[in-house]
This record gives structure tokens, sequence and C-alpha cells, in this order.
């Protein structure tokens, strides 16, 4: 090998500082168009294509891959906005709603129909469950022992972000009683406003329904509103109850 010969191959830049440069001057490829005919690269098909070919092939996949997120995009937008109707009018439903079965019915109603869920229950704690007597609370309400809570649910009352998945059938028969289709999955609210006042939850019979990658940002939206809703009528439900026995006073002559 001459010294000439020897000094070139010294001199030879590398493969990452042929990527760099060209990195640095994209437009080096302005004005070679003798040199853009002649570099080919592989194609799937086994073909030799040439450099801009090949650019059109990545601007052709680069394109179909942003139109498939778009569409999915949309799709996800107009689901949001058919969730956001659907919480709106069971919002609305139960701020409107003047006593607890009438809040209850709401949204058993709601989440049964427009949501399209096999059940809700809304549990309530209280260190007193039995003040509330048998039949007065109707529907996707009740009210249940506090510590009882705490031994069943255990964890699933310890954050403030919906828990979702497949719980312990103890944790599910809890949560919905007397139900004579079992639920399969679960996606459970905890219901704060100074302090836990008890648990949100709806269910589907459909194993995997609910998972913990799913959004639940609309479910959360509710549970606020009714951790903020139910305690004071928890209370003007106890103090409404006539007093029987009681014949009403008679004017002084």
């Amino acid at each position: 090998m001459t010294e000439s010969t020897a000094r070139q191959k010294v001199e030879e830049p590398t493969r990452e500082q042929v990527v760099e440069y060209l990195r640095n001057h994209p437009d080096f490829f302005v004005d070679q168009d003798e040199l853009l005919r002649s570099l080919t690269l592989p194609h799937d098909s086994g073909q030799a294509i040439s450099l801009v070919e090949r650019q059109v092939h990545l601007f052709r996949e680069q394109r179909d891959t942003l139109r498939r997120e778009m569409v999915e995009l949309v799709s996800i937008a107009r689901h949001n906005d058919r969730l956001f109707e659907k919480s709106k009018r069971l919002l609305l439903q139960v701020i409107e709603a003047k006593t607890l079965n009438e809040m209850a019915a709401a949204v058993d109603d709601s989440l049964r129909g427009d949501f399209g869920l096999d059940a809700a229950s809304i549990l309530l704690f209280s260190d007193t469950p039995d003040r509330v007597r048998a039949g007065q609370v109707q529907g996707a309400l009740h009210i249940v022992d506090a510590s009882e809570a705490q031994r069943r649910l255990g964890t699933l009352l310890e954050g403030d972000r919906a828990i979702c998945g497949h719980f312990h059938e103890e944790e599910r028969s809890f949560l919905f009683p007397d139900r004579d289709e079992p639920i399969a999955s679960v996606a459970i609210m905890p219901l704060r406003h100074q302090g836990l006042v008890g648990v949100f939850a709806v269910g589907s019979c459909q194993l995997g329904y609910f998972d913990q990658n799913m959004g639940s940002l609309f479910l959360s939206y509710i549970s606020d509103t009714l951790s903020r809703l139910l305690p004071p009528m928890l209370k003007q439900h106890d103090t409404a109850a006539p007093v029987s026995g009681l014949a009403p006073e008679s004017d002084p002559a």
C-alpha cells in the first residue's frame, strides 16, 4: 500500500461522521441530481430504488400513520363528547333531586340506561347505619357501617382516585348487595369531602370491562359531586321523618 493510499484510508470519514454532516447540512443534495439518481436503497419488494423514491415512500408511510392517529383522536373526542353529555344530564338530575330516594333513583337509572352499565352503588358510611329505617332509602344508595366497610374493602378506601379491575368476591358482594347476576368487573371511587364519606361504584357483568388503564375522568366528576351533595342530604333525610302520635296544637281561645 503506497503512502498516499494509506493517507487516504486514514482520512476516510466514518459512517457516523457522514450521518452527522448530512444532518447538519440538509440541503446538501440540492443541485446534486446526478448523485441522487446514482444512489439506490433496498426496498421491501427486493428491488433497489432511488433515494428520492425512498423519501417519497417514507413520507407516505408517515402520512398514513398521521391519518390513522387523527381518525383515532376524532373517535376518542366523539366518545368523550357523548360521555360529557351523559354525565351532564346525570349531574343535573342529582343536583335537582330533593330527597335521597330521588338522587339514588337518578344515579341508578342514568348509569344503567345512558351508560349501559349493569350495576351502580353508592355506599354512605355511618357509625350508626340503623338510624335509616329499612325501606326509606332505595335504589343505588345504601347506608353501611363504617367499620364494616373498612374491614370488607380495606385498601380500596385509601386512595382518592378511581380503582378499576376484577375485585374479590367479598368486595363485590359488599359493593353490590342483593344481586342475582354476579358483577365481574368494577370501578370504585371514594367519596371524599372533608374526610371519607363513602364510595361510588359501578359494575359490569362483562369480565374485563373495567381495567386499570381505562379513563375515569367522568366518573370522578360524578363522585366529586355526590361527595358534596350526599352528606347534607342524608342529614336532612334523618330529620325529615314525621313524629307520629302527636296531635297538632290548637290555637288558644
